[in-house]
């Protein structure tokens, strides 16, 4: 399975409105039949995230910005150096084995939430909004931080898979480090945490609790090693704290003199992929 990174393309242009599509996709290593129950679980988000940009409920609950902080950075940068270091070290090589050696008679090929799971956290973002949960963020300003976090996390796995070409445990390709998947779901958590923490820090928790099992069940399916999915899961979080931080930046940028933006946020599956849609139109 490989994670690809988020693209961004251009797709509508005429002097007053501009359209930019974005998308996530985690690729299946070999097609398969479209799975109706799998798309029945993706799309039961579907009516949440379609209203998500609903003018009635999508008001700002708090406008103040997240300034740079080292402290926060320093538990997800711990995670990503961990990860790095375990790529040629023989001991951490060697408690990967082990997990995976431990695991090996409880892997259940069925169990195949984390396909799902990866993206929850960061859809809870919409659903919440759409059920008049206000956040920090409008639909445009999260929407612009999602997006920007995706790009930074996505070029940041596919590049480091690229060069350390990792074998999974299951031998299928060697794109193992980090886990794209765990980045997904933490990144998503960060989101949903920065988003609802002033609302309530069970929100945060709870998307935290969603990518920790995300985290867990690709090591279980045996997808990927113990320093894979540490590493994606402070690539996550990591990118989600840059995309807050350089947001205004970003905003004052690419999106000068745009007051009004509407999009639509979804996921989709074909059989073959699985992944994040993420269009916008301003």
């Amino acid at each position: 399975m490989y994670c690809n990174a988020m693209d961004s393309a251009i797709t509508h242009l005429n002097g007053h409105y501009l359209n930019l599509t974005l998308q996530a996709v985690y690729l299946n290593d070999k097609p398969k039949k479209t799975n109706l129950k799998k798309l029945l679980i993706i799309f039961l988000f579907a009516p949440l995230i379609s209203f998500g940009q609903n003018k009635k409920n999508d008001t700002i609950y708090n406008t103040q910005n997240i300034n740079l902080n080292f402290k926060s950075v320093i538990i997800p940068s711990v995670l990503v150096g961990y990860g790095i270091i375990g790529v040629n070290n023989n001991a951490l090589n060697r408690f990967n084995y082990d997990i995976q050696e431990r695991l090996k008679g409880e892997i259940n090929k069925n169990i195949k939430i984390d396909n799902i799971s990866q993206f929850v956290p960061s859809f809870s973002v919409y659903g919440l909004n759409a059920l008049g949960i206000k956040g920090k963020n409008n639909f445009k300003d999260r929407t612009i931080i999602l997006g920007t976090a995706s790009l930074i996390m996505g070029s940041t796995v596919n590049g480091m898979k690229k060069s350390t070409v990792i074998e999974r445990p299951d031998g299928s390709n060697k794109f193992s480090f980090p886990s794209g998947s765990t980045a997904i779901a933490f990144m998503g958590a960060e989101f949903l945490y920065q988003e609802y923490k002033d609302v309530s820090i069970w929100y945060g928790i709870s998307g935290y609790l969603v990518a920790t099992g995300t985290g867990f069940l690709r090591i279980h399916n045996n997808k990927h090693w113990f320093t894979d999915v540490v590493t994606g899961a402070g690539i996550g979080i990591l990118s989600t704290k840059i995309a807050y931080w350089i947001h205004p930046h970003v905003k004052k940028t690419l999106f000068k003199d745009k007051k009004e933006i509407s999009g639509i946020v979804m996921p989709f599956h074909n059989g073959k992929e699985y992944g994040l849609g993420l269009s916008m139109s301003f």
